[in-house]
């Protein structure tokens, strides 16, 4: 069975609602400024679950998921990750519960951020700048803003609710009391504009322990630390990977005169900090790596596999791509496929290390974005954070991904052809080799000349943790 009927199927129905009303302008923000980070399917999806509730309500009829399939023209695994993305984003919000032979879902849309939000996020507008380029984002940001009026040389003549309004009579008012008694329903709520969140980044990927236990009370007074402060510095780690030790002097050049800091300052002491080490450029997921939190190789393991390890966490996903095309910049196809899983799936750098050191193995040496995303969405749904719990994972449900790599080929290939026995990483068999009286049950690999070629681009990146103790790896 594939991978979302565990969680969707067509039979299942589900009801659209709105958290409060989405204005047109709402929709030009999520094509415009939206629509670049997460793709057409997921806007069009977000505009379908919208057009389903009639104007002046809040819920939808009862649909099918087979129903949705048919309007967008998509099978269901295409709607189901689109599905993900618009939760990643912070636009919709999924409840169900379970009934008699299928389930039930509550899509529940929630509103964009303001064009005003989304520009000033520190998140959002620095990947839609790196999506765009700076000539298409400019542009946008005029396109969203417009020339304010100088009201100092004016006088205000406003009147105010008093100056032309009279009170009303004591009849009156208690009169309407007596209606509102009697005609109140708890059940009911008024169709309002709900308040738009932001994006929130889990406090849990990062240490404020280990950031204070280096600021001195007499150097950031506790009380500089609100809980702004905190939410800024959490999305800064995790756009920047500023881990806990450089956040530090991040943190102590925004301070200002009067003990406290600065947000302006620290984002813009992060953006220095960043383009320092990265050659001015500004920041993608795929430049990410390992946080230090999710670490658990130093580099001083005389095994194999923890060398490798320790170059899967101390290396970003496009610097791994480069190593496996020995020097070559990777495909920006390549590159746009990797950030948008780390996206939309949230995993870490060394969780998709380790994803796509796996899947160009089992797909020839292509990256083959439907099919990481499915295993992707299988890690992210089991929180897997370390690259040895997704080298686990994948030993473990090697079998299930295999059977999804056999479904695509059986759909690409209608003929028959030669079979090649199945490849896989080193770090898959890694532990069998080195325990010589383990009874290995890793298929033979057969001669194959073309094959062995690709697959020396991935031995080339592993003799780099071979040699020198993995000393190497962790230069990148």
């Amino acid at each position: 069975m594939k991978q979302y009927w565990n969680e969707v199927q067509p039979i299942d129905s589900f009801y659209s609602v709105m958290n409060g009303i989405i204005h047109d302008h709402d929709r030009k923000v999520i094509s415009f400024l939206y629509q670049p980070l997460m793709g057409v399917v997921c806007t069009n999806l977000y505009m379908t679950l919208a057009y389903m509730v009639e104007e002046n309500r809040l819920w939808s009829e009862e649909w099918n998921h087979y129903h949705l399939m048919g309007l967008l023209d998509l099978n269901l695994d295409d709607i189901y990750h689109a599905r993900l993305k618009l939760e990643g984003m912070g636009l919709l919000k999924t409840f169900v519960k379970e009934a008699e032979g299928h389930r039930i879902y509550i899509y529940e849309l929630q509103p964009p951020l303001s064009a005003e939000q989304f520009f000033t996020d520190g998140m959002l507008n620095i990947y839609l700048y790196q999506k765009l380029g700076q000539t298409h984002f400019l542009k946008l940001k005029r396109a969203f803003s417009d020339m304010s009026i100088n009201k100092e040389e004016y006088s205000e003549v406003t009147r105010s609710f008093q100056d032309v309004y009279t009170s009303m009579s004591i009849q009156a008012l208690k009169n309407f009391e007596g209606q509102q008694h009697s005609s109140s329903d708890p059940d009911m709520r008024y169709i309002h504009r709900e308040k738009t969140e932001t994006i929130q980044i889990s406090a849990d990927s990062f240490n404020f322990d280990l950031l204070l236990s280096g600021l001195t009370t007499a150097m950031v007074p506790r009380k500089a630390f609100t809980a702004t402060v905190k939410d800024t510095i959490t999305k800064l780690s995790f756009l920047y990977s500023i881990n806990e030790m450089d956040m530090q002097k991040v943190v102590l050049s925004s301070m200002t005169a009067d003990d406290k800091i600065d947000l302006d300052e620290l984002r813009k002491a992060a953006r220095d900090w960043y383009q320092m080490e990265n050659d001015d450029q500004l920041p993608q997921l795929v430049n990410r790596k390992q946080p230090v939190m999710y670490r658990e190789s130093d580099g001083a393991g005389v095994s194999k596999e923890s060398k490798l390890i320790f170059y899967l966490e101390s290396t970003s996903p496009r610097q791994l791509l480069i190593d496996l095309s020995e020097g070559a910049q990777p495909a920006m196809s390549d590159l746009t496929a990797v950030e948008e899983i780390m996206l939309g799936q949230q995993l870490e750098p060394g969780v998709i290390n380790v994803l796509i050191h796996y899947v160009m193995l089992k797909t020839d040496m292509k990256l083959s974005k439907n099919y990481m995303e499915k295993i992707a969405s299988h890690w992210a749904r089991k929180k897997v954070k370390t690259v040895k719990a997704a080298m686990e994972l994948a030993k473990n449900e090697h079998r299930q991904y295999q059977t999804w790599a056999n479904e695509k080929n059986e759909r690409t290939q209608k003929r028959k052809t030669p079979i090649r026995t199945e490849k896989l990483p080193d770090w898959f068999i890694m532990q069998e080799q080195e325990q010589p009286d383990a009874q290995s049950k890793t298929p033979a690999v057969e001669n194959d000349k073309d094959f062995e070629e690709r697959r020396r681009k991935l031995e080339a990146i592993q003799r780099k943790y071979r040699k020198d103790g993995g000393e190497k790896g962790g230069k990148h």
